[in-house]
């Protein structure tokens, strides 16, 4: 018979290109030939698609499990391949039909007509981005094309041709192919031998002039070739070798919790075309970033389905790439759920600490974040960050005996702790919050405005998102709105809660970090504080800062800061030099997107890997790694421009700001920070 088989790809394009001389026709097997998958088993695909159906369910007011409705799913399709075998030699089953059946069991008395476009919409979106076409092959298919020959796909499976065509088209060849053949639409597989007669037939082909490959060594080799058929069989060892490591990464997860990310994160890495070279920047955001981000805004979905929140804000410039990141998940992992409207909400926390004060004064608490930052030093820092003029405030502080340049920081020289004690008296102080809350009154109504303007009010709880860490933009927010009866509940969800001042929650007011969490210990989860900034400057808007809300005769007006001076274009030097980070996080993210779908993964379920990722990335980083990714142009728009001393500047250089001659010639650098941060926590 004729009938070959290879065990690289290489060696049997070399075959095909000879024996295509001799043909006018090549068809190929799609499923393993053309087409590749990330995982190892092709059912593995099927539970998403139960879980989409079971959300339908649940939001009809119907409790059904996503088991369940896998269950009966095999049970409608063996149904219809044993009818099927009554009439045909190959137990076929057809994707529409027993998927109709299904969702009428399901949905009785209800037209499920669109309901099963929606679903099969949704699994061939997943099965596309599971799929990825195997680009050697590929480009040869293309070249027979080009050379004339007719060129044919056809496969066994349930999926009708009609559906084969949305994922050959997906692949991007569907324009070098002349027809398209499944066994779903006739019932004559490949695997009887009963569709080579028939293709023979509708095609007008010649046996001895047709060319066929495929993987199935009978399928695709003993039947075409009993016909006289070339038959080309590739059994690929690489292909191979890489679903076995994908399968025992997804066997170890069942039963330990670390392999679940692993395995998550073997489904996301690039495969053939895809796997070109990248810039650093880009495998760092793709490799590191994407898969903890995603995470967290995965977590974020799953806190609001939970809580039943409507309304979901992603604030300050973070935010911005946290709601790109929303919008590629959420229709591949919760495409049925009730999820939250969202959208980007202008905020910071120098825009909102003036408004913060304009009803209840400033707060010792908010005043004590202002000297955090070690440039901030007396009161005209104050002032700067709540955007007050200081020359009416003389008086008042006259009366305790500061001025205006007395030093309230102590990691300043000439600090005075009475100084600091003198300057606490000032909140209990009428006269002077009564000129607080004048200059702050403006500011404070123009953002009552904007947020009316974005439907803030409207709903009684919110979601408010960012990367963290303090939630000072979520307790300056609140502050300055809790006054209001129609306040809503506000939940704040960030990548990472420090709680390096006290976070005042209340019954309206909540802060929580979901991938760590100082009131939760987590030893490994606080790896993420060695590179705060990274995370902020990973995630940045392309505009400038917003520095604050101003009053006009049509209701206010956003501020930013100017983007021409000598700060502004060092932040679009910094904007370019990470914009190839940002986009390995947003393709690693789409790839996240149907992995976790598949795998039915969660934030929790994640978290043990994550934590991993965590401490040798972050904790252990490689010099290079140090030296390339951290910020060059940080803008801390709440720091000041006074020098602290130099005992406090060396105290608080941490592992991500050293020289990167210590990192590379200090071999116990990484290991002394790590015990620090151990010290550090088990003291919180």
């Amino acid at each position: 018979m004729n009938r070959q088989t290879y065990y690289t790809l290489d060696t049997l394009l070399r075959a095909a290109e000879s024996a295509a001389r001799h043909c006018t026709v090549v068809s190929f097997d799609l499923f393993d030939t053309l087409l590749i998958r990330r995982s190892h088993d092709p059912d593995l695909l099927k539970p998403a698609t139960a879980r989409f159906i079971a959300a339908k369910l649940e939001a009809a007011g119907r409790t059904v499990n996503w088991e369940q409705v896998q269950n009966l799913r095999d049970q409608v399709e063996q149904e219809q391949r044993r009818q099927t075998s009554l009439h045909f030699e190959d137990h076929e089953a057809r994707y529409p039909d027993f998927m109709a059946e299904l969702l009428q069991r399901l949905f009785p008395d209800t037209d499920t007509t669109a309901l099963l476009a929606e679903v099969t919409r949704y699994e061939l979106g997943v099965e596309q981005a599971m799929l990825v076409p195997r680009a050697k092959l590929v480009q040869w298919l293309r070249s027979m094309r080009a050379a004339g020959k007719k060129i044919l796909v056809i496969s066994d499976v349930y999926l009708p041709a009609a559906h084969l065509r949305q994922l050959i088209e997906h692949a991007g060849f569907l324009d070098a192919v002349d027809g398209v053949v499944s066994s779903a639409d006739t019932f004559f597989a490949k695997a009887s031998g009963k569709a080579f007669p028939l293709v023979q037939q509708e095609y007008g082909l010649t046996y001895d002039s047709w060319l066929h490959i495929g993987d199935n060594p009978h399928s695709d080799g003993l039947r075409p070739a009993g016909f006289g058929i070339t038959a080309l069989v590739l059994r690929d060892a690489s292909e191979k070798h890489r679903k076995s490591v994908e399968k025992r990464y997804y066997n170890y997860s069942l039963g330990q919790p670390f392999w679940r990310g692993r395995s998550l994160q073997q489904l996301t890495l690039p495969l053939e075309a895809e796997n070109v070279a990248r810039p650093f920047m880009y495998r760092y955001g793709f490799l590191v970033l994407a898969p903890l981000l995603a995470a967290f805004v995965h977590g974020v979905m799953e806190e609001c389905l939970r809580k039943k929140i409507r309304r979901l804000y992603f604030f300050s410039r973070e935010g911005w790439l946290l709601e790109q990141i929303w919008q590629v998940l959420a229709p591949v992992l919760h495409p049925a759920s009730d999820l939250p409207e969202v959208s980007y909400l202008y905020v910071s926390r120098m825009a909102l600490a003036g408004a913060s004060c304009a009803h209840q004064g400033m707060q010792q608490s908010s005043a004590d974040i202002v000297f955090l930052p070690a440039g901030n030093r007396d009161f005209r820092d104050v002032c700067r960050v709540f955007s007050l003029e200081a020359q009416p405030f003389e008086p008042h502080l006259a009366r305790y005996g500061l001025t205006i340049e007395s030093v309230l920081a102590g990691s300043h020289h000439g600090y005075d702790p009475d100084n600091r004690r003198r300057f606490n008296l000032l909140f209990s102080d009428a006269p002077f919050q009564e000129e607080v809350k004048a200059q702050t009154d403006p500011s404070n109504r123009a953002l009552q405005r904007y947020l009316e303007a974005q439907g803030f009010f409207a709903q009684p709880q919110v979601a408010l998102v960012d990367i963290g860490w303090m939630g000072t933009i979520q307790r300056f927010l609140f502050d300055a709105v809790k006054h209001r009866d129609d306040t809503p509940l506000c939940h704040g969800y960030v990548l990472a809660a420090t709680r390096g001042v006290s976070y005042p929650e209340g019954p309206k007011n909540t802060l929580r970090g979901l991938l760590y969490d100082r009131d939760r210990f987590d030893l490994a989860g606080s790896s993420v504080l060695y590179a705060r900034d990274l995370f902020e400057e990973a995630c940045r808007a392309p505009h400038p800062t917003l520095n604050g809300y101003r009053l006009t005769e049509e209701g206010y007006e956003l501020v930013f800061r100017t983007a021409e001076d000598s700060t502004g274009q060092a932040e679009k030097e910094q904007d370019a030099y990470y914009a190839p980070l940002q986009q390995g996080i947003l393709e690693g993210v789409r790839r996240y997107a149907p992995a976790a779908a598949m795998l039915g993964l969660g934030l929790k379920d994640l978290k043990p890997w994550l934590n991993y990722l965590m401490v040798s990335r972050l904790a252990f980083p490689r010099t290079e790694e140090v030296a390339d990714i951290r910020h060059r142009h940080h803008l801390d728009d709440f720091h000041g421009e006074h020098k602290p001393t130099k005992k406090h500047s060396r105290d608080q250089l941490h592992l991500w700001d050293r020289s990167e001659a210590a990192l590379r010639f200090n071999p116990l650098l990484r290991l002394k920070y790590f015990v620090q941060g151990i010290r550090h926590r088990l003291k919180e």
